[in-house]
């Protein structure tokens, strides 16, 4: 897929509007200043494809993959809309650590995007997951074309933490999933439900061979051959409601004929995209902590600190990974592609490549100079898995994927070496244990042993 760039000075006539949608008198209106700016026009993908633009509801719109992939849609020349409860910020203020980089709030985001590319975004501060009336009022009002799925709590480690977050994530994941789909029906609108979900579902190497995209041909008692949805196996809380998601969708699917897209995602890298760089208020967050930061952004956050890297177990543990410029791509090809009605739930794997965490370590511990540190395993996991992945549908429908690079890696280093002043290294060692004996193991990591070099 290309996509062509024109270059343009847009002088607003009048003061442009930051648009936040007003439901049942909940009014986010915030007016800024006329501005002159250069921005970037491209040749939105829907004008690529031939088809027309379309009015799309971004759920958890706020996040580490919603922000960038709002920003990705609209400026492509979708109608955005995004919907948050602003959640991760709250856990950000009970874990008593922030982004590395400095979030702006949602008025000033959609603000400065409206600033710098003309292109309208609205917020709406919804909770799906328990202001169910809203959700319906908004999706008649809006009528959307397709509806994104962020809005679930997405850190497994946060998930295992205590009996407190354990209940949480169920509650907010699996209470969030039913409530669209109940919402979609009563509100009486034909959307594409894509939902961002995980390869967690499947488990790690418990297939004996290649990981299907969703789907598995099994031989059932007889000798009758059926094409089942995968087993589940989940690693953990989060992983549990991201397999309870996937039977939700299922039933409403064939039950109400729902068009579901569930996208089964490796772990996210990087932190900014084309978008997100147009200017420093539209930065997206960065996660370093043991519980919210994601693997490789982990070990590119310490090593560009000089910390040594913290490898749990033997890093034997084989994942997915992708680019978070390619989550945003992989959304809009998605949303592009719905099923047809009465067609079965769609299911993508989305990922660019497979790799093992020591492996993916000793890449970063080679560019960076520094040492890898094997700490006690603070999951209930296997020691070494391997793990072969199918990623056919996305390549086939154009995608070309970003892979593990040292080029992309300078660029996640230049953001933490700007930002590092904001670290609290008491946050980067595992605080969240998956059960007692995992806690015992882990009882001689000290966080106030991590010193960074600022």
């Amino acid at each position: 897929m290309r996509f062509f760039l024109i270059f343009a000075t847009i002088a607003a006539s009048a003061a442009p509007t930051a648009a936040f949608t007003t439901i049942s008198g909940i009014a986010r209106t915030a007016p800024s200043s006329t501005t002159t700016s250069s921005v970037v026009l491209h040749a939105t993908a829907a004008d690529i494809n031939g088809t027309d633009k379309k009015k799309i509801i971004i759920l958890g719109g706020d996040g580490f993959c919603g922000w960038p992939t709002s920003l990705y849609l609209s400026d492509q020349g979708h109608d955005v809309v995004i919907v948050d409860n602003l959640s991760r910020r709250n856990i950000d203020t009970e874990m008593g650590c922030d982004s590395l980089t400095p979030i702006q709030s949602p008025d000033v985001r959609v603000k400065a995007w409206k600033e710098v590319t003309g292109k309208e975004i609205k917020f709406v501060n919804l909770n799906v997951a328990k202001e169910y009336d809203l959700l319906v009022q908004l999706i008649k009002e809006e009528k959307p074309d397709s509806i994104v799925h962020f809005a679930e709590q997405r850190a497994a480690p946060y998930s295992m933490k205590t009996s407190k977050t354990k209940r949480y994530t169920v509650d907010n994941n699996v209470s969030g999933s039913n409530n669209l789909c109940c919402a979609v029906i009563d509100a009486e609108v034909d959307a594409h439900i894509v939902h961002l979900g995980t390869m967690g579902v499947y488990g790690y190497g418990t297939s004996g061979g290649e990981i299907p995209e969703g789907y598995i041909d099994v031989i059932l008692p007889g000798g009758r051959e059926a094409n089942i949805l995968h087993p589940a196996y989940p690693g953990s809380v989060y992983h549990a409601t991201k397999c309870l998601d996937a039977l939700l969708f299922q039933f409403y699917q064939k039950n109400d004929q729902l068009r579901i897209t569930d996208l089964h995602q490796g772990i996210v890298w990087g932190t900014n995209t084309p978008q997100t760089i147009k200017d420093e208020r539209l930065i997206n967050r960065f996660d370093y902590d043991g519980d919210y930061g994601t693997v490789l952004n982990r070990f590119l956050m310490q090593g560009a600190m000089g910390v040594p890297l913290t490898v749990y177990g033997t890093g034997g543990q084989t994942r997915g990974f992708i680019h978070i410029t390619d989550t945003a791509r992989c959304i809009e090809i998605a949303i592009n592609n719905p099923p047809k009605t009465g067609e079965r739930v769609e299911i993508f794997n989305q990922i660019a490549e497979t790799r093992r965490v020591r492996d993916v370590a000793k890449l970063v511990a080679e560019q960076t100079n520094v040492e890898v540190n094997l700490l006690p395993n603070p999951r209930q996991e296997a020691a070494e898995n391997e793990l072969d992945v199918s990623n056919r549908k996305f390549c086939n429908l154009g995608l070309n994927p970003i892979t593990l690079d040292a080029a992309l890696f300078d660029e996640v280093t230049e953001v933490v070496n700007k930002y590092k002043h904001r670290c609290d290294p008491t946050k980067i060692l595992p605080a969240s244990f998956w059960n007692k004996k995992r806690a015992e193991e882990c009882a001689s990591l000290d966080p106030s042993s991590v010193k960074i070099n600022v």
